[in-house]
């Protein structure tokens, strides 16, 4: 039988704040017990690439990723100098995440093509392979701290996606929810679809299966007393196989400490999460699901 991965846990930050906030918050993170520090990748939310480089000065220990970088916005040679010098500068703590990206108003905005889904995948996909090559060089320059450079997450729900995460992939993060093919609002999957789709990727995987790890986006974790507020909130979203026991659902984490950490043990079983994200409006609130854990 293959030995349980061990639980990690990350944190995405968000909001853009000044220099001093934002080591505050990378040092609190660290503090709680994070691994992983994350910087989404949207218009109006923190620079990746600076601000994982401060949070790497503020701390000692965690590492920093992107989760996840917009592929389409980059030039995927121009991309792999910045993480390589990105890895030499927080000696060798970086993951790099990988999306497709699906805002279309922020393509827009950078004046940047919303090309279909297709299209984005096989930018991807070419961003992954570039990647890959230039960093398995030993002539190229900047050098990465880490053999082969950082490890890889590719993060996404289609199954087109999904393919390209389960060739190349180091971590598959799963957002467990999709969304409308012109970047709308994110639609929360229910407990089959979750199923359905890491049977897919395990399928994909075959040898690899055991040498890559998976990730779960929890969209917000919310205490006893919260659980009506937010399930009024939640309700319209919610996907009818957890419309009943909404605690089941393995992107909103319901309960006391023990029982959201009881709750991760059985998903790690079921469906092999152990690499467990948090947005950063979460982060204090599920500390203590981290000590349970450890």
């Amino acid at each position: 039988m293959t030995a349980q991965r061990a639980f990690r846990f990350g944190v995405n930050m968000v909001a853009p704040d000044e220099r001093a906030r934002w080591i505050e918050k990378c040092r609190k993170a660290e503090e709680l017990g994070y691994d992983v520090i994350g910087v989404a990748d949207h218009l109006g939310c923190p620079a990746p690439f600076p601000s994982m480089i401060l949070g790497a000065e503020a701390t000692s220990r965690v590492r920093l990723n992107t989760f996840v970088l917009n592929t389409p916005f980059y030039n995927p040679v121009l991309l792999a100098r910045d993480i390589a010098g990105a890895d030499q500068l927080t000696d060798g703590r970086v993951e790099i995440g990988l999306g497709a990206g699906y805002v279309q108003a922020e393509f827009d905005a950078a004046g940047i093509p919303f090309e279909s889904g297709g299209k984005r995948v096989e930018h991807l996909e070419r961003t992954v392979t570039t990647l890959r090559t230039l960093f398995s060089d030993p002539e190229y320059q900047p050098r990465t701290v880490q053999p082969s450079g950082p490890p890889m997450l590719i993060g996404g729900w289609g199954n087109r996606l999904l393919q390209v995460a389960a060739t190349h992939a180091d971590i598959i993060a799963f957002p467990g929810a999709s969304a409308t093919e012109n970047g709308g609002p994110l639609h929360l999957a229910g407990l089959g679809e979750i199923e359905e789709k890491v049977e897919y990727v395990r399928g994909l995987l075959g040898a690899r299966a055991d040498r890559v790890e998976f990730n779960i986006l929890v969209q917000r974790v919310v205490p006893p007393e919260e659980r009506t507020a937010v399930l009024e909130l939640f309700g319209p979203a919610l996907p009818d196989d957890v419309a009943d026991h909404p605690e089941d659902l393995p992107t909103l984490l319901i309960g006391t400490p023990q029982e959201i950490a009881d709750r991760l043990r059985a998903n790690r079983d079921r469906f092999g999460f152990s690499y467990i994200t948090v947005l950063e409006h979460s982060m204090e609130q599920f500390a203590p699901v981290i000590e349970l854990l450890r």
